[in-house]
């Protein structure tokens, strides 16, 4: 059970207003994967992306957010986070460090996880984008912002993303 509650979609939207960081939000249908986001979601201006909320045998919780479409080499990353069997964290542990469900993961979630239990690790293209596309802490809703706003809205809930090129990721877990 978490201790504390968790930011509605709404409370997110206003801490975002109130760093500055403009937003667009849309509502449709309830999607929890790529493939049905792609469907449903209209021509929501810029990237959208795929993410995974990961956990090691040591107990160690990663978020990795990358590009809807980026190939993810689970051994390569799992060598580069030193990390040990990464595997999918569970619903609960979801739940309990990132305060929502499976199919509304978002880099936004961070705002729950007061205990910065969670490493974020962003792809370099979200990053570079001009406009990125989140769930805002719910999968009936997209949110774009700039890039660079996703960097600046990390910083504020205290998580210092490892930003990553996945596009150059290799078998070692080296990134270029």
């Amino acid at each position: 059970m978490m201790t504390n509650p968790s930011f509605s979609p709404q409370q997110l939207l206003i801490v975002l207003r109130d760093l500055g960081i403009a937003e667009r939000t849309v509502e449709h249908a309830a999607v929890s994967t790529v493939e049905e986001s792609q469907k449903l979601r209209g021509l929501i201006p810029g990237l959208h992306s795929k993410n995974l909320f990961l956990k090691d045998k040591k107990g160690r919780f990663w978020l990795v957010v990358a590009e809807e479409d980026r190939r993810i080499e689970l051994k390569a990353l799992r060598s580069h986070l030193g990390a040990t069997n990464l595997s999918f964290a569970s619903a609960e542990h979801l739940h309990r460090h990132l305060g929502v469900e499976p199919g509304s993961v978002t880099p936004f979630a961070v705002i729950n996880d007061r205990a910065h239990a969670v490493q974020i690790v962003l792809d370099k293209q979200l990053v570079e984008a001009e406009l990125v596309n989140f769930h805002p802490l719910t999968n009936t809703q997209s949110t774009t912002i700039r890039g660079a706003d996703l960097l600046n809205f990390l910083t504020h809930t205290g998580h210092t993303p490892l930003v990553l090129d996945f596009a150059t990721l290799n078998e070692n877990g080296q990134s270029a």
